[in-house]
């Protein structure tokens, strides 16, 4: 089950593991690109449209649901660049519904499936930010500290359990990320990866992947993944 599977890093984690031989389920907002995914994808590939922002959307995706054994919760996104004295609040109140509660919905829901699987694993898309806070990022900054906070309570509460609980921390990946973040501004988008070679969804995939298909007593407990420039959430070397 992969949330945020329209595009990008959601996008490419569904292709990865249907490679791997997984049956993927898929949600998101945008129905029209996960209807041409699946159609790609043809066999052992559903979708439905999902909003974990909204907990009666996440009800039925997941009452459709049948064996779950594997949850990636990687919905989620940032809005703007407002310091603290100038935070705008409705979007602080929108990262943390996708970020923070959009992973909680769907995990209180599928846990005891994944549980009953006998093999369980929860894969939780979070970000460098989670744990390197920067100028311009607090709202976002504030969200991905939540997050893993959640991931790591988890893992307490499910040991003894069959289930695995991993965190994989991409740092800058060429996405819908920053389009979004600056809300359609392709102009101002584009130039956060002036001069940088940054990470692509399928380098982020990859991992998702490696952290799927490890051996059932292997727990991957965080894995950070950033671009050879990037060596903090705001210390990037630029080419020009």
């Amino acid at each position: 089950m992969v949330t945020g599977a329209s595009g990008g890093i959601g996008e490419a984690i569904a292709r990865a593991l249907h490679r791997e031989g997984f049956s993927v389920a898929l949600g998101a907002r945008r129905v029209e690109r996960l209807e041409a995914l699946t159609a790609e994808l043809g066999a052992r590939a559903w979708h439905h449209p999902l909003d974990v922002a909204d907990g009666a959307s996440v009800g039925e995706f997941c009452d459709r649901l049948g064996r779950v054994d594997v949850l990636v919760n990687n919905a989620g996104g940032a809005l703007g660049l407002d310091p603290v004295a100038e935070a705008n609040e409705d979007d602080w109140l929108v990262m943390y519904q996708s970020n923070v509660m959009g992973t909680l919905r769907m995990t209180k829901a599928l846990l005891p499936r994944l549980i009953a699987s006998g093999n369980g694993l929860v894969v939780n898309i979070g970000s460098v930010a989670g744990f390197e806070p920067y100028p311009g990022g607090a709202g976002y900054n504030a969200a991905k500290h939540a997050l893993r906070a959640l991931n790591d309570v988890l893992r307490m509460e499910l040991l003894g359990k069959p289930v695995r609980v991993s965190e994989i921390d991409p740092g800058m990946v060429e996405t819908d990320f920053s389009l979004v973040r600056f809300k359609g501004d392709t102009a101002r988008a584009s130039r956060v990866y002036d001069g940088v070679t940054p990470l692509t969804p399928d380098d982020v995939a990859q991992c998702v992947s490696f952290v799927a298909t490890r051996p059932s007593h292997v727990d991957i407990d965080h894995l950070v993944v950033r671009p050879r420039d990037q060596a903090r959430a705001h210390l990037v070397n630029r080419a020009r």
